[in-house]
C-alpha cells in the first residue's frame, strides 16, 4: 500500500458535544485547570488551551453545545449525545508531568471526586481516570521518568 506524503505532528483540537454545556465548561476550567480562550457567555462553542501545539496552532479542547453546527459541516442535534459505553469516544487523555500526579490525586480528594489509577507497564505510563459531568472518562496521564 502506498503511504501519504505528509506526517501528522500533533493533535490540534479535540471537540466534544456537550449535554450540560455549563457544567462541562466549569469542570474543565475549575477542576482540570484548563485556560479559556474565549468567553463562554459569548459563544455556544468554548475553547480551552491545552498546550502550545505545533507551528503556531495551539492544542485545544473545544466544548460544543450539542445543538450547534460545527466546523467541517458537522450538524448539531436536538438530541443530546450518548456518553460512556453509548459514545464513540472511549476517553480523553491529557498529559502532565509525573510529579504533578500526586497533586492531581490530592486535588480530586479535596473535591470529593472519584478516580481510578491505572499503570501501563508496557510504555511506562500512569493514568488517573475520572468522569466529567457528561459522563466522559477523562485521564490525566504521565510517563514515569525512570521507565526504560
Amino acid at each position: 500500500m502506498e503511504t501519504p506524503n505528509f506526517k501528522v505532528r500533533a493533535i490540534g483540537e479535540i471537540a466534544i458535544r456537550c449535554i450540560d454545556h455549563g457544567a462541562m465548561v466549569a469542570f474543565y476550567r475549575d477542576v482540570i485547570g484548563l485556560s479559556l480562550m474565549n468567553d463562554p457567555k459569548e459563544s455556544p462553542i468554548v475553547f480551552f488551551r491545552v498546550a502550545d501545539g505545533f507551528e503556531g496552532h495551539t492544542a485545544v479542547l473545544a466544548l460544543f453545545r450539542h445543538d450547534v453546527e460545527g466546523a467541517g459541516g458537522v450538524n448539531g442535534s436536538p438530541q443530546p449525545p450518548g456518553t460512556g459505553s453509548a459514545s464513540s469516544l472511549h476517553h480523553l487523555a491529557l498529559s502532565l508531568a509525573w510529579d504533578d500526579q500526586d497533586a492531581v490525586m490530592d486535588w480530586y480528594d479535596r473535591l470529593g471526586l472519584a478516580y481510578d489509577i491505572e499503570y501501563f507497564d508496557w510504555v511506562g505510563w500512569r493514568g488517573i481516570f475520572t468522569r466529567d459531568p457528561d459522563g466522559n472518562t477523562v485521564e490525566l496521564v504521565a510517563k514515569d521518568p525512570d521507565y526504560r
